[in-house]
């Protein structure tokens, strides 16, 4: 299965998962107290550490928990409200949340999916804020034919009719930045400057983006020059080997401790998490090398 199926096929059963939950289920006495990230000792603490679930969806979630605890973080990104309360039994943070988005391809840069965003956005917003996290993810969507200026003034849009409740709730809308090279053809949010023009122009501290190395570095490299420079529009990062998008070790061509050197020296105090799919027949030890590799 294809590394975009994959993830396509998470989302949509987040999504599922989400229309089936009561809000009654959620939530836990604490709320983000009960969860917030705790630094351990093994690591260095300049770095919080987070893992995708989906890379790991062959692995119960349960164990996926029990593994990351292990390490030494405790953050799981790309989890939707079904399974928060499994995260908060083993006490892990919930360090981007997501399940309100309709897919990848179908995205703020349409405005006939505007209505259907902006309910389920709404809905969540709340929810990830009742529940004591923060982030929450987005998608521009495929351009079909649009250009990048339309697409733009459509994605403020419609995204300004949501920031008034992410500011009053206390959460962050991050929109990932995805090459349409390799993995997801034609998306529109290809490029930092197109993401950061659309942060400019929104103006809210509850907009970011969500910086993810490996699509980057694919479609347009220069990594550590643009964390420099755009870092106040990043709200959060992705890891991932390129090419293959598997382990970042020695086979790849990007060096990691230098980028995370390169965010940490910007003062970033938000989460990295790891979003490559082991080819390693032990992948918790490839989360792990990878973990170590990046706590600087």
């Amino acid at each position: 299965m294809s590394n975009q199926s994959s993830r396509r096929d998470a989302i949509k059963n987040i999504v599922a998962g989400t229309a089936a939950l009561g809000a009654t289920a959620l939530f836990t006495p604490g709320g983000a107290h009960a969860a917030e990230p705790q630094k351990k000792s093994s690591l260095k603490g300049n770095i919080n550490h987070s893992v995708c679930r989906w890379c790991y969806n062959d692995t119960p979630l349960e164990d996926l928990c029990v593994a990351v605890k292990k390490i030494g973080f405790s953050a799981i990104d790309l989890v939707g409200p079904a399974d928060w309360p499994v995260l908060k039994k083993h006490g892990i943070y919930s360090s981007m949340c997501n399940g309100a988005e309709i897919s990848l391809t179908k995205g703020w840069n349409h405005p006939e999916y505007h209505a259907t965003l902006i309910k389920s956005y709404t809905e969540h917003i709340d929810l990830v804020a009742k529940a004591g996290y923060k982030n929450l993810i987005c998608f521009s969507g495929n351009r079909e034919g649009m250009d990048n200026e339309t697409g733009l003034k459509n994605c403020a849009e419609g995204l300004k009719q949501i920031l008034g409740q992410a500011e009053k709730r206390g959460v962050t809308i991050q929109m990932e930045l995805l090459n349409s090279k390799v993995n997801h053809p034609d998306q529109m949010c290809d490029n930092s400057k197109w993401g950061v023009a659309l942060v400019k122009q929104l103006g809210s501290e509850n907009f970011k983006l969500l910086y993810d190395i490996y699509h980057m570095q694919i479609d347009e490299g220069d990594v550590i020059r643009t964390i420099q420079d755009n870092h106040a529009y990043f709200g959060h990062y992705h890891t991932g080997g390129v090419p293959g998008r598997h382990e970042i070790d020695e086979t790849q061509e990007l060096y990691y401790p230098a980028i995370m050197r390169a965010i940490v020296a910007t003062g970033f105090k938000d989460y990295v998490a790891q979003e490559f799919i082991p080819a390693q027949k032990d992948k918790m030890k490839s989360l792990e090398d990878a973990v170590r590799i990046c706590d600087i």
